[in-house]
């Protein structure tokens, strides 16, 4: 009987089988603070690094996965690069999923031409990019974001 041509994996079912091998682990001499963490769910409510409860709601960004737009794609990207740099956490509301998705965002943005990126606290509107940019240069992202 010819070899197989490549391994054959056990399987966990099998006597003497443990399964696909265990993915490698974090090398122990990495220091806690570059060791990753599980992210938490958008309704823990806390500020990446900050340990202290937020007592306002969820930071939404509405973005779409489907666009024709490479300048909406390049500022969603920006958006999320930004917050995910300064450890804010968000929930990513993807408006392409849903029709009604897209009519909310643009009746809690008070514009019914609104494009992605828009930005809310929960019910609070921040703003779109353009605002969002202007509150990075001028270092007044946390009021902005309704987080300070």
């Amino acid at each position: 009987m010819p070899e197989p041509a490549g391994p054959i994996g056990l399987c966990s079912h099998m006597p003497g089988g443990g399964g696909a091998p265990a993915p490698p682990s974090i090398p122990p001499s990495l220091p806690p603070s570059l060791r990753a963490e599980p992210p938490l769910p958008p309704s823990a409510g806390l500020s990446a690094g900050s340990g202290r409860d937020r007592t306002m709601s969820t930071l939404k960004v509405y973005s779409t996965s489907v666009t024709g737009s490479r300048e909406i794609k390049s500022q969603q990207s920006e958006v999320t690069r930004i917050l995910d740099g300064k450890n804010i956490k968000y929930e990513l509301v993807d408006i392409s999923q849903d029709n009604a998705l897209r009519e909310e965002m643009r009746a809690k943005a008070g514009n019914p031409k609104a494009i992605p990126p828009q930005i809310f606290n929960g019910d609070q509107y921040c703003g779109d990019y353009e605002l969002f940019v202007e509150a990075v240069e001028q270092n007044t992202l946390q009021e902005f974001l309704k987080l300070a």
